[in-house]
């Protein structure tokens, strides 16, 4: 009998032993199948360079590369992206590109207009640190704090995200705050670990508890924008730019709240945090219009979701997130996680969403959005997506 019991015990133990083997070398085929396929479409984008320092982001309506300059909210993820085939491949010709495309927009450190200087330089300039520590790049990053702060509001106690134009003063607002700003904490939280400076990090914490108290629903679900009265704090209105209305579930706002609540308890180690991250990721995961392929549709409340395009550049920062997500919470958590973030990876690197080599603009994924009721870049690559998608394989390598 206990022969017996020993013999399926460890019969039961060489099935895990090889499904977990299995796994990790899937895993391992999905970064290298990715990572070199990676190399030579980003290296085709350098080449239509033809030398210069250029910061692609998308397709234009005619088919062609848009080049962006650094104000734009999305210069730092192009050289962010080449920081990350250093990062996978250890290969110095990809070194010497991020520094040359992450020091053409050093001057975002001195620019108070943008509460995104946290994405331009964080992703540039603060994945060059953490894979060079460079002294100059660590002084970039804390400027760069210092300049972000410009835009926290003491009597809100929030940091605004847009300026207010003729456009926003039409609809009545005056301190809008969207879930996006989440993600420029992560520079406060930085700086204030390299400089000592504590000013840094309680913005970021005050900015946080005023979104954990005002950006969800009970669900789980978040709104895109809450305005602030700057003076007192009171919440004016909560409503949508990107999404398809103000009750509904705007994908990439849902994507960076997943994302940056993860990156919060990082730093913080406050459990509300993680349980904010895994609510709101729970909500999209079984929303009832989640695609079977986990790849959302731009807004999941569309009517008539089925002829709506989908959002590759929300699958990519959601995977990301849950790698990392997966190392905070209990194993049989973690598992699932996992799983699910190598499931939106598998996805994204079938023919459906990655791109042929020399097609698509160079860029790696297809199919993302940036603003449908804008109608600004509408099913096309976007270069946020890619760097995401690239952030997820080097997680994924690293588990």
């Amino acid at each position: 009998m206990i022969r017996n019991k020993f013999k399926r015990c460890s019969t039961l133990w060489i099935l895990l032993l090889g499904l977990n083997c299995a796994t990790i070398v899937q895993g391992k085929n999905l970064v290298s199948r990715n990572l070199n396929f990676a190399q030579k479409q980003i290296g085709l984008q350098i080449q239509h360079m033809n030398g210069e320092i250029k910061n692609p982001c998308t397709l234009t309506t005619d088919g062609k590369v848009k080049y962006i300059a650094p104000k734009d909210w999305r210069s730092g993820f192009f050289p962010g992206t080449l920081w990350y085939l250093y990062e996978l491949t250890g290969d110095e010709k990809w070194k010497e590109l991020a520094e040359r495309h992450t020091g053409a927009i050093e001057s975002i450190k001195d620019y108070k207009d943008s509460h995104d200087v946290g994405f331009m330089i964080y992703c540039s300039f603060g994945n060059g640190y953490r894979l060079t520590s460079r002294p100059e790049y660590k002084d970039v990053i804390i400027q760069t704090a210092r300049t972000l702060c410009t835009r926290f509001r003491p009597g809100a106690g929030i940091i605004q995200s847009w300026n207010v134009s003729k456009s926003l003063k039409a609809k009545g607002w005056i301190c809008p705050v969207i879930i996006d700003n989440m993600m420029n904490l992560e520079l406060l939280f930085e700086a204030s670990r390299l400089s000592g400076d504590e000013t840094f990090r309680r913005v970021a914490l005050s900015h946080i508890e005023n979104t954990l108290k005002n950006h969800f629903r009970p669900d789980g679900s978040c709104y895109h924008v809450v305005d602030y009265d700057p003076e007192t704090g009171q919440v004016r209105h909560k409503m949508t730019r990107q999404g398809y209305a103000d009750e509904s579930t705007w994908s990439r706002g849902h994507a960076w709240a997943i994302y940056g609540f993860t990156m919060a308890y990082r730093y913080t180690h406050d459990r509300r945090y993680l349980d904010r991250a895994v609510q709101t990721f729970e909500y999209m995961r079984h929303h009832p219009n989640m695609a079977k392929d986990g790849i959302p549709y731009w807004d999941m409340d569309v009517p008539d979701i089925g002829r709506e395009p989908r959002d590759a550049s929300s699958a990519a920062i959601i995977a990301s997130a849950l790698y990392e997500m997966a190392d905070y919470v209990l194993p049989e958590q973690a598992e699932d996680y996992l799983k699910y973030a190598r499931k939106l990876l598998k996805s994204l690197s079938t023919s459906a969403y990655r791109a042929r080599l020399g097609d698509n603009g160079c860029f790696l994924l297809k199919h993302s959005v940036s603003s449908k009721p804008g109608n600004s870049e509408i099913d096309v690559p976007l270069n946020y997506a890619d760097y995401y998608f690239l952030e997820a394989l080097v997680r994924e390598k690293k588990h």
